[in-house]
């Protein structure tokens, strides 16, 4: 003000041609230039349980919470879980059971968040089967892929029903194979996890499931996660992604599946998705979200109990060695 009025008439002019200039400018600057990125990378292809993040993108909510959020498709649980520890992206959702192994073998990654906090590992067999327990499966081949987050499980669920792998044919073979295998009849059962696998069974050899759990293997599910040293580098981008899905799982919960499944085929056009088979597998993935000890609490919300038993099924699988603490694997400092 006072340089404006000390000012000649040709300097005045200048000074406000400037700010109009300046003024100008900062009102051009797009509004994704200010919004904090985020990659997060899926454990796979698209399917059910990766519902919440697509349906946030498709109605905008992270944009409106200042959030630009690349979400990538995945090649495994193990594989996402490895490039977020090397640095390759931000934020991954995977198998949160499988990061007490990872930890022993040297990784720095803690889950945020856990959707999936019941076991949802079962083993796929014709409807009309009469299997209905690990027993059951004396004498039966059960197809399954090397990575898959049943291998460190295998040896000890067979025991649970006093088999082995001389009683029971365990049949690896390559992820893309998985499918064929079974829904060629080439293996009795099919080992997976029950949201992802039950309804594509539906179409070409519908299925029932028998599930892990029921034998005692006790499995953390589908959850978020990143490493120790972005989590308090990156504390309001990580607070506000975990508190829009949850928004969104809480949305999808309350019979707006169809909406994740539209929402899917939306951000993925070229990825062939059957609507039915996205709903059936967004609701399955629903009803493995809350255990005894997480009833009452707000999604993604994990358990100490919950972690406690998985730890010491893990340690007698020996997937891990004893002297785990429970808290090396997740936090709830995120979980509104």
């Amino acid at each position: 003000m006072f340089a404006v009025r000390t000012c000649g008439a040709k300097s005045r002019r200048n000074l406000l041609l400037a700010l109009a200039f300046l003024g100008g400018a900062w009102l051009s600057v797009p509004a994704h230039a200010q919004q904090e990125k985020l990659s997060v990378r899926l454990d796979f292809s698209p399917w059910g349980v990766q519902a919440a993040l697509h349906l946030a993108q498709d109605k905008g909510w992270f944009k409106e919470a200042g959030l630009d959020v690349d979400i990538q498709d995945g090649r495994g649980s193990g594989n996402t879980l490895q490039l977020v520890n090397a640095k390759q992206v931000d934020v991954g959702q995977v198998q949160l059971g499988l990061l007490p192994q990872a930890r022993a073998n040297g990784a720095t990654v803690k889950g945020i968040a856990g959707w999936g906090r019941r076991t949802d590992l079962s083993v796929l067999v014709d409807r009309d089967s009469p299997i209905t327990k690990v027993q059951d499966f004396k004498g039966k081949t059960l197809v399954v892929f090397a990575a898959s987050p049943w291998a460190p499980f295998i040896d000890y669920w067979l025991a649970q029903g006093g088999l082995d792998r001389k009683s029971a044919n365990i049949l690896f073979v390559d992820p893309a194979a998985l499918w064929g295998t079974y829904t060629a009849k080439r293996a009795d059962g099919l080992m997976s996890t029950d949201p992802s696998a039950l309804p594509v069974a539906e179409a070409s050899r519908p299925s029932k499931s028998v599930l892990a759990e029921d034998a005692g293997v006790f499995f953390p599910s589908y959850g978020l996660i990143v490493r120790d040293d972005i989590l308090e580098s990156r504390k309001d981008a990580l607070k506000k992604l975990v508190n829009i899905q949850q928004k969104a799982w809480a949305y999808l919960r309350d019979g707006h599946e169809a909406e994740g499944a539209d929402a899917m085929i939306h951000q993925r056009p070229g990825a062939k998705l059957d609507r039915n088979v996205l709903i059936e597998q967004i609701k399955l993935t629903i009803k493995f979200f809350d255990t005894p000890a997480t009833k009452g609490k707000p999604i993604g919300w994990q358990s100490e109990d919950d972690w406690n038993k998985a730890l010491k099924v893990m340690e007698k699988a020996k997937v891990i060695q004893p002297g785990w603490k429970a808290s090396d694997y997740y936090t709830n400092a995120f979980i509104n």
